[in-house]
């Protein structure tokens, strides 16, 4: 492998570092003063082709590599000045040409020099012309993004510029699939783009540009080629593959002036999943969420047990589709609407190892291995209805409704056999297990935002959200093996003494979770003067949920014990109340903003369970600070601190006990307070067009004030457990740096590095002689990991994409490095034919006991397309080694997992697409 990697980077470089020359100056104006991102093009007058192009510095200055001995026009553009053409002849040796422009040109006159471009830069929009970029193996829209200097697609699909996430992305201005980058950047053909936008300090509002901290956040914008622009788009494809595998994949598209409408489906059973759980709930209806920001977070412990899918099932079938439509009813209103549909089906087969540690010790007390296969089913349903009235430019009015249907059903087969030692006494045991569990959650969420500018110093927002959810959660594990049977405990709510003593045990187990949550907010922006803003906040939070659940044991004479002991029943009503106010000065000094506040906040909480309520009545005030310092337009350094009360939801607070899986018993503490959670960063970003090269870092300090911990007493692999909180405190500091570079036209580096550090407090428990004892223990873990990837951009020769990834960490004394070096080959040739080849290799080793495990997946796609054909042919192989299983490995406070996952088998899937 490594003699393969060199060979690579010098085939790589022995094709491109063709000789050049440098021809560099400064650009000023009629008073020799530089001209900051001002655009330079320098046109081949023999080929007509763009052989360079660049982007002044803050003072003014430019490099071309050109080519030795050639003539060339030198094409200058710049807002608020004349265009301008130098001719210039090229030596064998490096050349300087300085170039003053002349006052007096208006926006339009750049326009035809912008347009031919690669880059070009006006106000917070950066515009990238896309076919300077493409080398003509690109499909869709993400293998344009992954081409564009400053663009990372991250492993999850979603895209990053300068570093920073994009918050949104539209086509040609509307929002395409709710603003979701993975969606678009995954399906949008890419020979439909022309133009890719990047929209710096983005805010879908224009009254509050500027009147919020927006700045580092980005929305991209996707101008469709013209011709594509009123009519309908997209493609057609179908393919078979052995073992019975299909894919049915259309994507249309249509585009105009006033309406928008955008359809994707993907069937299949290779192993494509459209829409995996995190992108389920990450898809959110569109509501601004600026509520959750004042200092108070009331997350709510979803019981949704997810969409698998991916290769890592043995198998799997996926059904997708989904529909968008925008519509401008008039200049000063849009409707949107939004639906999604998944219908899944999941095959899993896991082998694992577990070591369950002694408390207060990394000493093994019991040793599984586990065998699991599970089968599961989820029919998923997502819609949403928005509509935005604009009056004028003082007045705003958004509405948005977004509803959530799932139907899930999820049945595991495990076998279980372990050992444990105790006071020297070895025992051996095992248990099969049958668990099934189904639910049918709804939630209905809807916002209401409305921006009055009552003048031009006075802007009023209104914010109101209100959320509904009822999540219906039934288990019913069927353990062959009762592990609670004859023992001799005296508390009457052990286990022992509540489910009959059976040599099997049949539980089923019913919860009913519903959630009511208003929030309601009032802003005033008060300009004072151009340079500085008073914000003043008024909001109050309600959540009411309530909670019920029972358990029942079936017995093997099929009769039932209905557990009625309190300890194994809930009936709570939970209710949270925060009234807060806030006030915010934002102040611009020179480069530099700050925007110092507070919020004062009364909660009222009160939560009853065993007709005993529980009632916490107290105020707090919550600091935060936000400052920015530009060093330059597109350099920057910026630092966040803020403090929040962190709540907890109903299910935490339940005191009945319930099975939150076959060997673990867990409750919560109606008598939980809240956690205060204090957080710094810093980041620095710089995005440079002048030599193409990003950097971005930041490094943040969390700390975790009493925090809420499980206490937890294992009997072999059986746990139970109860929350509570530590009179501790939890911190995190982590950091990462991330380094991109396009050079010489045709290669980009990228490299970056992360490291973590935390200390979290636990608290585990061991019955020893009928008494109880606990332990505190401050577990630290350090993480760091590191990556270097090279790729090149040819539009002739084959491309390459070489990168390696090592990453270290330290968890409970045990040191673990995981090495991934991945290959990715392209060649584009023939005027149609497209060859590409991915591998990557893994290789984990635990460097305490030198176990080490490899896994390699290699994939392979062979397509065909004429230049201006409606058909293309494509071959394509997943998993081409035919691996069949894949390694990981976690470590927690209690132990370790080392699990192995049987993945999808070889694909081989000849595909015909049809492009509309």
């Amino acid at each position: 492998m490594k003699h393969f990697f060199l060979f690579l980077i010098f085939f790589v470089c022995s094709i491109s570092f063709a000789q050049s020359v440098k021809l560099e100056g400064l650009v000023t104006d009629s008073k020799a003063g530089p001209l900051e991102m001002a655009n330079v093009m320098a046109v081949n007058q023999t080929t007509k082709a763009m052989d360079a192009y660049a982007i002044t510095t803050d003072k003014g200055k430019f490099i071309l590599n050109l080519k030795p001995n050639t003539t060339y026009v030198l094409k200058l553009s710049y807002l608020g000045m004349q265009n301008k053409e130098v001719t210039v002849a090229t030596l064998a040796q490096n050349m300087v040409q300085n170039i003053t422009m002349e006052t007096g040109g208006i926006e339009l006159d750049g326009v035809e020099i912008v347009r031919e471009m690669p880059v070009s830069i006006k106000g917070d929009t950066i515009v990238y012309n896309t076919d300077s970029f493409k080398t003509g193996e690109e499909r869709k829209l993400e293998d344009v993004f992954k081409k564009l200097p400053g663009f990372e697609v991250t492993g999850d699909g979603q895209v990053q510029v300068e570093g920073k996430k994009v918050t949104k992305l539209f086509v040609d201005g509307k929002p395409f699939m709710e603003g979701d980058t993975k969606l678009g950047s995954k399906n949008i053909p890419s020979d439909a783009v022309d133009k890719v936008q990047v929209l710096r300090n983005f805010n879908e509002v224009s009254q509050m540009k500027g009147l919020e901290n927006n700045n580092d956040d980005i929305a991209i914008n996707i101008k469709l080629k013209k011709g594509k622009d009123k009519f309908w788009f997209g493609d057609v494809s179908g393919g078979l593959a052995n073992d019975k595998g299909y894919i049915f994949n259309p994507k249309v598209f249509y585009y105009s002036p006033k309406t928008s409408i955008n359809s994707i489906v993907n069937f299949n059973n290779i192993g494509e999943v459209s829409l995996t759980s995190a992108d389920f709930f990450r898809i959110n209806g569109g509501a601004r969420n600026t509520i959750g920001r004042n200092g108070t977070s009331l997350n709510f412990n979803r019981n949704f047990f997810g969409l698998s899918g991916g290769d890592n099932v043995a198998k799997a079938s996926d059904k997708f589709g989904t529909i968008n439509v925008n519509h401008s009813v008039s200049k000063k209103w849009t409707l949107s609407g939004f639906a999604a549909y998944s219908a899944t089906f999941n095959q899993s087969i896991t082998n694992s190892e577990r070591g369950i540690f002694e408390p207060n010790t990394t000493n093994i007390a019991t040793l599984e291995n586990r065998k699991n296969n599970t089968e599961s089913r989820n029919n998923a349903f997502i819609s949403k209805f928005g509509s935005k009235y604009k009056a004028n430019e003082n007045f705003q009015l958004d509405y948005d409704a977004f509803f959530r249907k799932n139907d899930q059903q999820d049945v595991d087969n495990s076998q279980t056999n372990f050992t444990s030692t105790s006071n020297g006494n070895t025992v051996t045991n095992n248990n099969t297990v049958i668990a099934f569990q189904k639910q049918a959650p709804a939630s209905f969420n809807q916002s209401l935002n409305m921006f009055y500018t009552q003048n031009p110093k006075s802007t009023w927002v209104l914010e109101m959200q209100h959320q509904y959810e009822d999540e219906d959660p039934f288990y019913n594990p069927q353990l062959s093996v009762n592990p609670y049977q004859n023992a001799n405990s005296t508390n009457p709510n052990d286990p022992s003494a509540v489910f009959v003593n059976e040599n099997a045990l049949n539980i089923q187990q019913s919860r009913f979770v519903k959630t009511n949550k208003l929030d309601a907010k009032v802003d005033y922006f008060y300009q004072i003067s151009n340079k500085s803003i008073l914000n003043v906040t008024m909001g109050n939070t309600n959540a009411y949920q309530s909670y019920n659940s029972s358990i029942l044991q079936i017995l093997q004479d099929n009769s039932v014990n209905p557990v009625e002991q309190a300890a194994y029943n809930n009936d709570v009503r939970y209710l949270f109340n925060d009234a807060f106010i806030g006030l915010h000065y934002k102040f611009i000094r020179g480069k530099f903003t700050f925007n110092p506040g507070f919020s004062l906040h009364q909660y009222n909480t009160s939560n009853e369970q065993f007709a005993s309520p529980f009632k916490l009545n107290f105020t707090r005030l919550l600091p935060d600070m936000f400052a920015r310092w530009d060093l330059k337009k597109s350099e920057n350094v910026t630092y966040n601190f803020n403090m929040r009360n962190g709540f907890n939801d109903v299910n935490a607070l339940v005191e009945g006990f319930i099975f939150t899986n076959f060997n673990s018993l867990s409750r919560g503490n109606a008598q939980l307070e809240n956690s205060l959670v204090t957080s710094h960063r810093l980041n620095y970003s710089k995005y440079n067009l002048y030599n193409f090269t990003t950097i971005f870092a930041n490094i943040s300090y969390t700390t975790t004030k009493d925090p809420v911990v499980n206490g937890v007493s294992f009997q072999s692999i059986y746990s139970t457990s109860d929350r509570l909180n530590l009179d501790a405190e939890n911190e995190n500091l982590n950091g990462n740096l991330f380094y991109s570079k396009n050079f010489k036209k045709y290669y980009k580096v990228t490299a970056g590095a992360n490291a973590g550090w935390n200390r979290n407090f636990v608290l585990n428990r061991r019955v020893q002689g009928g008494v109880t004892q606990e332990f505190i223990q401050g577990i630290e873990n350090v993480n760091h990991s590191y990556n270097l990837a090279f790729a090149t951009q040819f539009k002739k020769y084959p491309n390459v994409d070489l990168g390696y990834r090592v990453n270290f960490s330290e968890q409970a004394a045990n040191k673990f490095t995981t090495q991934t070096p991945t290959v990715k080959l392209n060649y584009y040739f023939l005027n149609g034919l497209n060859v590409n080849w991915d591998y990557a290799f893994n290789r984990f080793k635990n460097q305490t006991n030198g176990i080490t495990n490899n896994f390699e997946i290699m994939t392979a796609s062979l397509n065909y397309i004429k230049k201006d054909a409606k058909f293309e042919y494509r071959i394509q192989a997943n998993n081409l080694l035919n691996t069949r299983s894949r390694l990981n490995n976690s470590f927690s406070v209690n132990g370790f997992n080392a699990n192995e996952n049987v993945i999808l088998p070889r694909f081989v899937t000849f595909i015909l697409k049809y492009n509309i």
